[in-house]
């Protein structure tokens, strides 16, 4: 991609008062962070409780439906929390992340890791028990987990390594 693009914009928004302010209130990006890192923690830890039980290691004494229940919506209500946070850290120092490869990285991994959840999700909104009716079901269940665990792992990893990879 051509990242130096994106620089006329970086610097545009580096300029605001908005991003000045952010910048120079020296408590803002360590808050902003914190709030961000803990909303990853809520969303990654609900995601692991939900494919560790879709895998069969975990809590074979609750039902999914009853875990998804309660988890669930540990991983879509702090979604909202890290797109503000994200964005505050965006605005902070934008070519930070927006001329970072990584930075995309992570926001594709997203998406892919959000599409995995929602295609556990959704037929559990029909039935409560659809991933635990059918052998053929439960092993989708296992590959759903499968593909969902790495990938927000990597989304983990990738937050880490915007702050270590120089966009160009």
């Amino acid at each position: 991609m051509a990242w130096h693009l994106l620089q006329p914009f970086c610097t545009w928004l580096a300029a605001t008062s908005v991003s000045r302010t952010i910048q120079s209130i020296e408590w803002i990006i360590p808050a902003v962070q914190t709030l961000h890192i803990l909303a990853v923690a809520a969303v990654v830890t609900s995601a692991l409780m939900i494919d560790l039980r879709l895998l069969g290691i975990d809590r074979q004494e609750q039902t999914l439906a009853v875990i998804a229940r309660r988890l669930l919506p540990l991983i879509w209500w702090p979604l909202p929390v890290l797109a503000v946070t994200g964005a505050v850290l965006i605005v902070a120092e934008p070519a930070r992340s927006l001329q970072n490869p990584v930075f995309f990285l992570k926001m594709g991994l997203l998406i892919l890791a959000a599409g995995v959840t929602l295609a556990g999700q959704i037929p559990m909104r029909v039935d409560a028990a659809f991933w635990e009716v059918s052998r053929g079901r439960r092993l989708a269940a296992k590959l759903i987990a499968l593909a969902s665990l790495p990938l927000w792992v990597a989304i983990i990893f990738a937050g880490r390594w915007i702050a270590y990879v120089q966009g160009t």
